[in-house]
């Protein structure tokens, strides 16, 4: 959120092993983070010391560097680098080790390598020619696309991006956490025809995002089989996975988008608001947001996903910084609630990983209380989402965070049972048999982990419930909210052209 590398602190052994999963989430992510370790004496090496552990080699595996200082006076120097290396090329986790024996070691002043700490990033731009080429290519498309990554809201590239969006009429669409970089409710916004878009660019600049998993690696029948690449990116080595690019242009996404603009400008380009291409996009828009609009008008109880999400968005300040997690809670949610600025949403992101958005949600909170005290922050998470961290209630209750947190609870993982089918269900044995792995039980109440910690519980059932009680949740000024919202067990989402994860065909 900040461009500056988190710093965790952890214990030996076991502290250090369950600090891996996240060291992996923010090194996927391209997020710049210092984990500093304790470890065993080292005169205890091999030893059974107290929770060994070869720690710096299996940080090698989730980091871009992992070390032990050799000596006290080398710890200033090698936390230099550490931060230097989150920070430079693409950002990523860091890991520094620290033995028990540092503890009560002493040095002499003149032995301690102090090092200043390091200079910004290098900000570096695309080589010219590779500039005028893909102005070249972008200017002979008939059906151009922008995707906006993470990277773009990492870059800080958002002013440049929103005057190329403007000066040449690009549709564009956001990666989850690109949302806000373009606000999602600008005209040229082409979320609402995801698969359309994808699936028929002739000319793609794809800004700080990866053709991973995400985005379907590129490739038929999602994408065109003559698609044009024009990649920007800040890493080399990301240059033409998947997709070999039409142009290559290697460098901060800030400073490359504005050279990209500048020569478009001088070009003239600018791609009619009227064409064949946009008239196309414009109307699967208008037909998959009707299908949306349905679903969440619907007055059937109890709710679907779409009924949710439209209440919650009626309701959300602009400013907010939504957390999302979960199944379809997570992937609805991208489409239904809005974001209108960068860096405004976190989510499972790259890696998928679930269990994150209370810890994510608590971060986000301690920079907005900080920076923007009025500023609040939303976690919406499905139940099991939430059941992985859900103890953190009692961490944003200690510090009195600004989060409300909205649980869409349909009794599972995809889907559940109601109370009644559950008790039928529990007449043919016992539970550790005969129920489905994917169930959770029937509804629970979490908002009352809320009230255990002194803020505030709701459990809801209606739209009128939902709404009255987001109000108060935004309202109050003083403690943390959760909201628990019950669904329908087998809500799903609407008819998608795609399954949301591409599959090999081998």
């Amino acid at each position: 959120m900040n461009k500056l590398p988190g710093i965790c602190l952890v214990v030996s052994g076991p502290g250090l092993v369950h600090a891996l999963g996240g060291m992996a989430n923010a090194n996927m992510n391209c997020w710049p983070l210092i984990v500093i370790g304790g470890s065993s004496d080292r005169n205890q090496e091999i030893m059974g010391a107290f929770q060994e552990f070869p720690q710096v080699e299996a940080c090698r595996l989730y980091s871009k560097f992992s070390l032990r200082p050799s000596s006290l006076g080398a710890i200033p120097a090698v936390i230099e680098k550490a931060v230097r290396c989150s920070i430079y090329g693409r950002p990523g986790a860091c890991y520094v080790d620290m033995p028990g024996d540092f503890v009560n070691l002493q040095v002499n002043k003149s032995s301690v390598k102090y090092v200043k700490c390091c200079l910004p990033p290098p900000v570096c731009t695309a080589e010219h020619s590779a500039v005028t080429e893909a102005a070249s290519i972008l200017a002979r498309s008939r059906q151009p696309l922008l995707i906006i990554g993470k990277g773009a809201a990492y870059s800080r590239a958002e002013n440049s991006i929103r005057k190329l969006v403007d000066q040449c009429g690009i549709p564009f669409l956001p990666t989850p956490m690109g949302k806000g970089v373009v606000p999602d409710n600008h005209p040229n916004c082409v979320a609402a025809a995801r698969s359309r878009a994808l699936q028929h660019a002739d000319v793609i600049i794809l800004c700080g995002a990866r053709l991973n998993w995400i985005l379907h690696f590129g490739l038929p029948p999602r994408f065109r089989p003559d698609v044009m690449i024009i990649q920007v990116d800040i890493c080399a080595e990301e240059l033409g996975n998947n997709v070999r690019p039409a142009a290559n242009l290697l460098g901060d996404i800030n400073a490359v988008t504005e050279q990209l603009l500048e020569q478009l400008v001088l070009m003239e380009w600018k791609h009619p608001s009227y064409s064949e291409w946009w008239k196309g996009l414009r109307e699967k828009m208008k037909s998959n947001e009707e299908t949306s609009k349905a679903l969440a008008l619907q007055k059937s109880l109890p709710m679907n996903y779409y009924t949710v999400f439209h209440h919650v968005r009626e309701l959300l300040p602009r400013n907010c910084i939504l957390v999302s997690e979960g199944a379809n809670t997570m992937d609805i949610g991208r489409t239904m609630l809005p974001n209108y600025l960068p860096r405004h949403r976190l989510d499972a992101g790259t890696f998928g990983t679930m269990g994150v958005g209370l810890g994510f949600a608590i971060a986000a909170a301690m920079v907005a209380k900080d920076q923007t005290p009025e500023q609040r922050v939303i976690c919406v998470e499905g139940d099991s989402a939430f059941g992985f961290s859900g103890m953190e209630v009692e961490t944003i209750c200690r510090y009195n965070l600004p989060v409300v947190i909205i649980i869409v609870n349909n009794n599972g993982i995809y889907s559940g049972l109601d109370t009644d089918s559950w008790k039928e269900m529990l007449k043919s044995g016992e539970p550790t048999v005969c129920a489905p792995p994917v169930c959770l039980l029937p509804n629970s109440h979490y908002e009352q982990i809320m009230s255990a910690f002194g803020g505030k519980g709701y459990f809801v059932k209606t739209p009128e419930e939902l709404q009255n009680a987001l109000k108060a949740s935004l309202a109050e000024k003083q403690v943390p909210s959760l909201i628990n919202v019950m669904i329908n067990p087998q809500a799903d989402r609407k008819q998608q052209d795609f399954h949301w994860l591409t599959r090999s065909n081998m």
